[in-house]
């Protein structure tokens, strides 16, 4: 328990309204943004300063994962209980994943945001998505089942792999189930660099609003507000069918179980805004995990739901994937039909898993799913290259959002939801 009470420590809020990191990151990206509109070339340049602090973050992912599925897995001390929750994860993500590609299928046909364009798909350039392309391959299913397993066990937690680093903290923490009294004195161990760790989690996240300034100004700077014009209706549809499915789709099924979304939504806010500030969920995955256990979910479920989440519950990706798929079509002039958009659909939820730990997976799974399906021209993903880092953020808020829900889900699925403390932590006034 030791590890959850140094978590919780990120999320403790200061006295003086502007210490708020919550604050700081709001004020960085307005900042952000000013800088990249009005100094474009300077705001560019400031690249290298957001990559080196979501470097920053990553650096610490792979034992924050490794460390708390470890300690929730041995914490369980009953196998049987990380198989039933792993299945009932698993089952949510497949059922909230599939409904994320549908989601994206109908409102492109029922809005048709790419009709109007009427482009000729010999005038596009190929070579602008060729790596996205070439990468393609990772997403098959037997790049997955490769992918998954690491060289070596150090390796898993050098290379930055995520479903690998799942994969081996998963199979240790059993083993230490199995070693007994043995194995306590590892778990104790465990314990302890876990608080360690998110205490240096604490002292990176004070480099947020510096991170967050600095990939908001690239962002608007290399790509300027203008360059979302030419495509403001695809931009436009996808946020809104995003907004749709977290509010309706997510917010149904947050309200079966008890809790608001809306309420979920401003508990995380400071997360919400470091996601949307670097256009990666990964920054606030540390920040999450120390949330949702302060809110009522317990470790162990936590520890495994989060970290495979991130891999294999992608809303947003989804609904990206058969939203972008159908605009190409429609702006290239190739029509499908019911059966060819069900084969689309079919291979989307394949391709989105094998995806899963793959750096770009968005684009890349994208590039594998119309390369199965010939009927749409591959280069077509050329027309919405120039706004995908404009869309990255919304898969990343939706990506995220969804995590929370399923954690929430799971474990009160699992009987095991501290309810006053997620009415606590959801509704801070009633204290």
């Amino acid at each position: 328990m030791r590890a959850i009470s140094a978590a919780s420590d990120i999320s403790v809020r200061p006295r003086r309204w502007y210490a708020s990191l919550y604050v700081q990151v709001l004020v960085a990206i307005a900042a952000g943004v000013a800088l990249g509109h009005f100094a474009p070339a300077t705001g560019a340049a400031l690249k290298p300063l957001g990559d080196a602090f979501i470097k920053l973050v990553k650096m610490v992912i792979t034992p924050v994962i490794f460390l708390t599925i470890v300690t929730g897995v041995a914490g369980m001390r009953d196998l049987a209980a990380v198989g039933r929750v792993a299945a009932k994860a698993f089952a949510y993500f497949f059922t909230f994943s599939t409904l994320a590609l549908v989601v994206g299928m109908i409102v492109a046909n029922l809005v048709q945001p790419g009709a109007a364009l009427h482009i000729d798909p010999a005038s596009l350039d190929a070579s602008k998505v060729a790596d996205y392309a070439a990468k393609a391959h990772e997403t098959t299913v037997t790049g997955f089942l490769t992918g998954i397993i690491p060289e070596t066990l150090g390796s898993a937690l050098v290379d930055g792999n995520i479903l690998q680093v799942v994969f081996v903290a998963i199979l240790f923490g059993i083993a230490l189930t199995m070693a007994g009294a043995r194995g306590d004195a590892v778990l104790a161990l465990c314990e302890d660099l876990g608080e360690v760790v998110f205490r240096l989690v604490g002292l990176l996240m004070k480099a947020a609003p510096v991170g967050v300034f600095a990939a908001m100004a690239f962002t608007i700077g290399k790509y300027g507000i203008g360059a979302l014009a030419a495509l403001i209706g695809l931009v436009a549809t996808f946020y809104l069918t995003s907004a749709l499915f977290v509010v309706v789709v997510l917010g149904m099924m947050a309200r079966v179980c008890g809790f608001s979304i809306l309420r979920l939504l401003a508990y995380l806010k400071t997360e919400l805004l470091l996601v949307l500030g670097t256009s990666s969920s990964e920054s606030a995955l540390p920040g999450l995990i120390a949330k949702l256990e302060a809110a009522g979910c317990p470790k162990a479920v936590v520890g495994l739901v989060v970290p495979a989440g991130y891999s294999f519950n992608l809303d947003g990706t989804n609904i990206y994937m058969t939203l972008a798929a159908l605009f190409i079509a429609q702006a290239t002039g190739v029509h499908l039909s019911l059966e060819q958009q069900a084969l689309l659909l079919g291979v989307a939820m394949l391709s989105s898993k094998g995806a899963a730990g793959v750096t770009g997976a968005g684009f890349i799974t994208l590039a594998a799913t119309l390369s199965i399906v010939p009927s749409v021209p591959v280069a077509g993903m050329a027309l919405i290259l120039g706004v995908d880092r404009f869309m990255s953020e919304c898969r990343s808020l939706t990506n995220f959002i969804g995590n929370a829900v399923a954690t929430i889900v799971v474990s009160r699925w699992e009987g095991r939801l501290d309810h006053a403390a997620l009415t606590r932590a959801l509704h801070p006034a009633a204290d």
